[in-house]
């Protein structure tokens, strides 16, 4: 009689099983990548670790007072606000969008989807530099239409910041909406419309309940970007959560503990936006499916222009305005790049690109042991060390580097040595951090290789007496090395325009686009801003290729 369960096996093996180690003579990862997976999720939570380290110094008290003061509820007032927001005119703008250029005869549709799915390449903080350099005090357009008695309404505060945020995020809904309606079986629809129902009544009630969870998947990524958004609020002077935390960590006095609770209070925020994601994730149509019908299903007939105004207009605000100013403002500046303190140099870009790639290469290196480890073992230590690495990716920016500023200037020269201090906004510093917030892009995307990978291979070279070392070298790293080079560009790319972290953490006398960016236009110099956003939104543009081509597929 087997003594190990239902299943025959043993407690010693199953316990082997739940904790990843493998029998003898299996092809799983061996033990050293175990350890490695697990090293690199310890590595990757330590940040959460150095922020409660933090606000455990302060005294219970003290937290009480500043949690319940007038800031602190003002603070998660106007966030809540503004990611109901943004949330909900995301939702307004991307799901008409989406049916637009999927279920009807819209002119130039695939033009139509493309631009319109396009200002993800806009980083939120451009889109709210150039809505500032255009309709702010003395900006080009509103100092152009004054003289005909033209008053723009200030760009500044509330209404500003939710207008920029959801021309630039509500592509997230925008592009779940598109996939789950490629999925819809045409059928349902032309039985609704055979028992004389609209088009109107046969999407609220056969549609809709459908393509639900791809919407709400779309709204909730809007929720948890407007949570984590550093730049808009700060550049359009309207008080959230990122700016009031990098504000006090700035600050002297009882700053830096108005940032950690303020940091804890909106990573419990965070927590509650990712478990409803975490709800809805399992139901979403993921990726563009394959239509039930190549056929427009709906006519606009005489309307079919006018419709096409909508994406027309859209596309104005999201992306000829955007590029329009920053053009001017390359244009007029001329000769003003050559001089002055704060004079754009080449070395900027190259101290991007620079770090762009020390991060790429350091997540990948990070990335392999964990996605490996993921995707040839089902044990729970697998599963555990691959979920961890979606927590920096969760966390917001001024988050992870207020932890990161407490580990390196507190916790570290405290407990070390004077010399530790010297960690404290340093280039390997950046680049942890880097690799904190973007390890998933690298993981997601090895592990699928990994997953692709056929056993049979493998097994056939151990057979041969080829070591598991050899093996992986010579047969699995070149069959993965794709998804190990599509994670370092996406990381190489996502770097190159990440903000918050970046200005916190950056060693002093490293400038970066983006540090440049926010310099000038801090002081008002928006001549001087527009090359290096341009060079930025280009980049960036580089990362909508994929998602374009695989959006092919749907057409």
């Amino acid at each position: 009689m087997a003594d190990g369960g239902e299943d025959g096996a043993s407690p010693a093996s199953r316990i082997r099983g739940l904790l990843g180690i493998p029998e003898e003579g299996s092809d799983e990862p061996g033990v050293a990548v175990s350890l490695l997976a697990a090293a690199v999720a310890a590595a990757v939570l330590s940040p959460l670790l150095w922020l409660l380290l933090s606000a455990s110094a302060v005294e219970p008290g003290v937290a009480f007072e500043l949690l319940t003061s007038s800031t602190a509820t003002s603070v998660l007032f106007n966030s809540l606000v503004l990611v109901a927001v943004v949330t909900g005119a995301s939702v307004l703008l991307g799901v008409p969008l989406a049916v637009l250029t999927v279920q009807t005869d819209l002119p130039f549709r695939r033009l139509w989807t493309v631009l319109v799915a396009l200002p993800l390449v806009v980083p939120s903080y451009i889109g709210a530099f150039a809505y500032v350099s255009a309709f702010g005090p003395n900006g080009a357009l509103a100092d152009l239409l004054a003289p005909v008695g033209i008053s723009i309404p200030t760009v500044y505060g509330l209404p500003g910041t939710a207008l920029v945020l959801t021309l630039f995020v509500y592509p997230y809904v925008f592009l779940t909406t598109r996939a789950s309606l490629l999925s819809f079986d045409a059928a349902q629809l032309e039985a609704a419309r055979t028992l004389n129902q609209s088009y109107v009544s046969a999407f609220r009630r056969v549609i809709l309940p459908q393509i639900a969870p791809g919407v709400t998947a779309g709204a909730l990524l809007v929720a948890l970007y407007t949570l984590s958004d550093f730049g808009t609020p700060a550049i359009l002077r309207f008080d959230t959560f990122t700016r009031v935390i990098y504000v006090e960590l700035n600050s002297f006095g009882i700053g830096r503990s108005n940032a950690t609770l303020l940091s804890l209070e909106l990573l419990a925020v965070t927590a509650v936006v990712l478990a409803l994601e975490s709800r809805v994730g399992g139901d979403e149509t993921s990726g563009y499916g394959t239509p039930a019908s190549s056929r427009a299903l709906v006519s606009l007939g005489r309307y079919r222009w006018a419709a096409a105004a909508v994406p027309a207009l859209v596309t104005v605000f999201t992306l000829a305005l955007p590029v329009g100013i920053l053009a001017m403002w390359l244009v007029r500046s001329g000769p003003g790049y050559s001089g002055g303190g704060l004079a754009f140099r080449p070395e900027f870009a190259f101290n991007s690109a620079y770090v762009a790639v020390l991060a790429a290469a350091a997540t990948v290196a990070f990335a392999l042991p964990v996605a490996y480890y993921a995707g040839r073992s089902d044990s729970l230590l697998a599963t555990v060390a691959e979920r961890a690495t979606y927590l920096g990716y969760a966390m917001p920016g001024v988050v992870l580097g207020l932890s990161l500023v407490f580990f390196s200037s507190q916790w570290l020269t405290n407990h070390v040595g004077a010399a530790a201090g010297l960690v404290y906004q340093s280039l390997p510093l950046l680049v942890f951090a880097y690799v904190v917030r973007f390890l998933p892009q690298a993981v997601g995307t090895t592990r699928s290789s990994v997953l692709g990978v056929d056993r049979k291979l493998v097994g056939a070279a151990r057979v041969l007496g080829a070591p598991p070392k050899r093996t992986f070298r010579r047969v699995t790293l070149p069959l993965i090395a794709p998804g190990l080079l599509a994670g370092a560009a996406l990381v190489f790319l996502t770097t190159m325009k990440e903000l918050d972290t970046t200005l916190i953490l950056h060693p002093t006398g490293f400038t970066t686009l983006v540090t440049y960016i926010w310099r000038v236009q801090e002081a008002g110099y928006y001549g001087r801003a527009a090359l290096p956003a341009l060079v930025l939104v280009a980049v960036s543009g580089l990362s909508m290729i994929p998602l374009l081509r695989q959006g092919r597929n749907g057409e």
